[in-house]
């Protein structure tokens, strides 16, 4: 395929936009390839790191408005930001008419997600105007039903046809519009979400994510000293990872280039040299040298230990103890179980409440022997393509966490063997996490 042929989608995170200067190296990220045809901008992050972020200002200039505060001055320090910006790049954009509009509809209460929406907005005009692009806002082709659900068919559909028309744009990330025609923001990681439907929509061969770290460790910074990096991992091992609280790139936004089969490229605004990580749809590729990908993991787990005699004869223990949790909304992660026994590990955070209640339903659903709820739990996960049919990555794993002198609470291994999920004590979370990566990347 010739290099005309190529589209690239490429999203730059409010780090990257967060000032004058990180308007320019996105603006030298842009034009040094002509196959980036597509912008997606978020609102501008901090600048350090006692700075505010643009759409945190916007948030609170919104609750101010809400309980009939005067929001002159705050809603001034939003506008000064963005002046100053268009001041340092020297451009012809004068958004004073913008600004107006914005104000008003802050101080009239159109909604904490309208207000939310600005940042990017504004941004997008900005960069737009910088790069020589189009403006297609994001309202215009990016739909929510009437329930607040993202309409992914009707999206793609119009979005499809609106990127026919402008052979480069940019587009702000993080919202669309209701049925009514208000905003609608996306949850956590929105911005991230925009670029994958728009990548999806483009049909973009690549897309690319800026930030401002150069793409995925295989474990986090604040825990294993210096950790390596990640070049290549599939949407399946990113998915693992980044449940388990590796950060970079939320799980959620993956599902729109997944399910068209594009792959994402973590790059780095502040080091555009550096390849960062690719986050393919598959390969069997991996380095012999470390079979794993990433090892990552999160606290605040409990457990929910039921006992019962002969529990392995006796039909539908299992299901009435998801029903009860179920009905109170509680999500299970983990259902590890043995002959008699049988442990339910949740989100503690979920339970808070409901500690008592759900074991007295269990306790008149199931009749068990012994029921209790045990806090401290912390959950690591191990992940790697390279381990699929690998021997004796387990009793590594074990190992490596038995010579630390840490106790396995619990082990649980899924059928693709992809990934090995093993529960510690809270306190003995970063040891046994330290000691697993360095028993796989010596």
């Amino acid at each position: 395929m010739g290099s005309d042929n190529i589209i690239k989608v490429v999203k730059f995170g409010g780090s990257s936009l967060a000032d004058v200067n990180q308007f320019k190296k996105a603006y030298e990220i842009v034009k040094s390839d002509p196959s980036r045809r597509y912008v997606v901008a978020s609102a501008p992050g901090k600048r350090t790191p006692d700075d505010n972020k643009v759409t945190d200002m916007f948030y609170a200039c919104y609750d101010m408005a809400a309980a009939g505060l005067s929001i002159d001055s705050f809603f001034r320090g939003i506008t000064e930001r963005y002046d100053s910006i268009i001041e340092g790049l020297g451009i012809d954009c004068d958004l004073s008419e913008e600004y107006e509009i914005i104000k008003n509809m802050l101080i009239h209460k159109a909604g904490r997600d309208y207000a939310a929406s600005r940042g990017e907005y504004l941004s997008s005009i900005i960069l737009a105007k910088y790069l020589g692009y189009d403006f297609i806002n994001a309202s215009d082709v990016i739909f929510f039903n009437e329930n607040g659900v993202f309409d992914d068919e009707r999206t793609n559909t119009e979005l499809s046809l609106a990127l026919k028309m402008h052979e480069r744009a940019v587009i702000p990330g993080f919202y669309g519009s209701m049925p009514n025609d208000t905003i609608k923001t996306f949850p956590r990681g929105g911005s991230d979400v925009t670029g994958a439907i728009v990548a999806r929509a483009a049909n973009a061969d690549i897309y690319e994510n800026w930030t401002d770290v150069s793409g995925f460790l295989m474990a986090d910074p604040r825990i294993v000293k210096n950790p390596l990096g990640i070049s290549v991992i599939t949407y399946r091992e990113l998915r693992e990872l980044s449940y388990m609280g590796a950060s970079v790139l939320h799980e959620d936004s993956i599902f729109p280039v997944r399910h068209a089969g594009i792959p994402i490229n973590i790059r780095n605004t502040n080091d555009p040299s550096a390849p960062g990580t690719m986050i393919v749809p598959s390969t069997t590729d991996y380095s012999s040298h470390h079979i794993i990908t990433g090892v990552a993991g999160k606290k605040d787990f409990s457990v929910i230990h039921i006992e019962k005699d002969r529990m392995a004869y006796e039909r539908g223990i299992m299901r009435r103890v998801l029903e009860i949790l179920d009905c109170n909304g509680i999500n299970v992660e983990h259902v590890p179980s043995g002959i008699d026994t049988m442990s339910v590990v949740v989100a503690t955070a979920q339970i808070k409440d409901k500690r008592n209640y759900i074991a007295e339903a269990i306790r008149r659903s199931v009749s068990p022997d012994y029921v209790a709820i045990e806090d401290g739990l912390a959950l690591i996960a191990v992940v790697g393509r390279g381990m699929v049919r690998s021997k004796g990555v387990a009793a590594r794993i074990f190992r490596a966490v038995a010579e630390a002198g840490i106790n396995i609470r619990m082990i649980d291994q899924g059928s693709c063997e992809l990934n090995i999920i093993i529960g510690v004590d809270e306190s003995d979370f970063e040891r046994a996490l330290c000691a697993i990566y360095n028993e796989f990347v010596k």
